[in-house]
């Protein structure tokens, strides 16, 4: 009863909340206020039995048999076995992979654009997560690194005919620099203080394109740029676009791939303990100056070379396509998706581009439905769709050693 109680103050919450939205519509031809209460009825009602079933999940998730590894991880059994059993983990991952090669058959172009274009968010997403989730480092400007890519490609192309391929790693090692570049300035700053530098970095970068004609053409923007070629052979749209979903594809499992064995790696566990407590890693020996740079570095490089897919996608870019909006959904999905896990982060990257596309339906309600979604990931995971866990290292025991 005391679950019940409950899920129903937070339906008749809801129902509160969006009285205005929900309950309320003026209409402007006959000047009369319409009510509209049975849309309130149906959002309590949703939001009663969502609450008490995530209610029993949650006591009934508490209630199972879980794991202590003695230094207070305590992991679900069935979270445990799903990643990190090879039996389970491997199989899912490769009809994961099999779905996400064969949907582009099943769907119409329209769908292949908003899939290459969650993708192109999923890369950026690993990205960030290298920066914040791995290193703890916060920053509010990364679409920054997304914009040099992309205008790096733009600009090769204009002023030295160089194509896709060429410009592809061209636009990485841009970000890179640029991510050096930032990453001098703020070696010393943390919390508050990384925030707004990175965030004016993020601004300065958008106001410079935005207001230098003569180098990046201003507010015009750059059009006709060319998409990706294949042995140069003349692509209609439809297969551009579908060549185009491939090789976004190839890149987010190369990103996924890096990303993953730099994590295991004697760097990205130097990324984790200076995450953790700067003070005591630096006292153990890390070089703080090095994993701080080659953070920024390795964070830039791939939304540097995702950017040059970017504007070969969308063949025109502008300046308001690289605004601190962007910026805040990538930060969004390494905080949804849980900081550090490069699963979680590809999921929530997903979940944060696709939701908007196909709520588009609900019309006025779509991004209350979203935001919705987004508290609700809030209060009920608040570490993350899959937040990591700690990894156990054991010392195999020396012959003849006791217990």
């Amino acid at each position: 009863m005391r679950l019940v109680g409950r899920s129903l103050l937070v339906g008749l919450w809801f129902m509160f909340l969006t009285l205005p939205l929900l309950a309320v519509r003026v209409n402007t031809i006959t000047e009369t206020v319409e009510w509209r209460w049975l849309n309130l009825v149906w959002v309590g009602l949703g939001t009663f039995i969502l609450s008490l079933a995530l209610a029993l999940w949650r006591q009934r998730s508490e209630s199972q048999p879980q794991r202590d590894d003695g230094e207070g991880d305590i992991t679900p059994r069935w979270r445990e076995r799903l990643f990190h059993d090879q039996t389970v983990y491997r199989p899912l991952l490769i009809m994961a992979l099999l779905a996400t090669l064969l949907l582009p058959w099943l769907v119409d172009i329209y769908q292949i654009n908003i899939l290459v274009l969650a993708l192109i968010f999923v890369v950026l997403g690993l990205g960030l997560n290298i920066i914040v989730g791995l290193a703890g480092l916060l920053d509010l400007g990364y679409i920054a690194f997304f914009a040099v890519g992309a205008y790096t490609y733009a600009l090769l192309n204009i002023n030295l005919d160089l194509g896709f391929w060429a410009a592809l790693p061209l636009g990485g090692l841009a970000g890179a620099f640029f991510g050096l570049l930032i990453g001098f300035p703020v070696l010393r700053l943390r919390g508050d203080y990384l925030a707004i530098v990175t965030l004016g970095f993020g601004s300065i970068v958008k106001i410079v394109i935005e207001n230098e004609d003569e180098l990046f053409y201003g507010a015009m923007g750059i059009a006709d740029i060319p998409r990706p070629g294949l042995l140069g052979l003349d692509l209609s749209l439809d297969q551009s676009t579908l060549y185009t979903y491939y090789l976004v594809v190839a890149l987010a499992l190369l990103a996924i791939f890096v990303t993953n064995r730099l994590k295991d790696s004697r760097l990205g566990r130097a990324w984790i303990a200076l995450r953790e407590d700067e003070i005591a890693a630096v006292a153990m020996g890390i070089d703080m100056a090095k994993c701080k740079l080659s953070a920024y570095a390795f964070g830039a490089f791939w939304a540097g070379l995702v950017g040059v897919l970017f504007a070969a996608r969308n063949t025109f870019i502008h300046p308001n396509s690289f605004t601190f909006a962007e910026s805040a959904l990538v930060l969004s999905m390494v905080v949804l998706g849980g900081m550090g896990s490069i699963v979680g982060v590809t999921l929530a990257a997903l979940i944060l581009v696709l939701l908007p596309e196909y709520l588009q339906g609900l019309a006025e309600y779509r991004m209350l439905v979203f935001g919705g979604v987004m508290v609700a990931m809030m209060v009920f995971r608040p570490h993350g769709l899959i937040s990591p866990s700690r990894r156990r290292y054991t010392r195999p025991q020396a012959q003849g050693e006791e217990g």
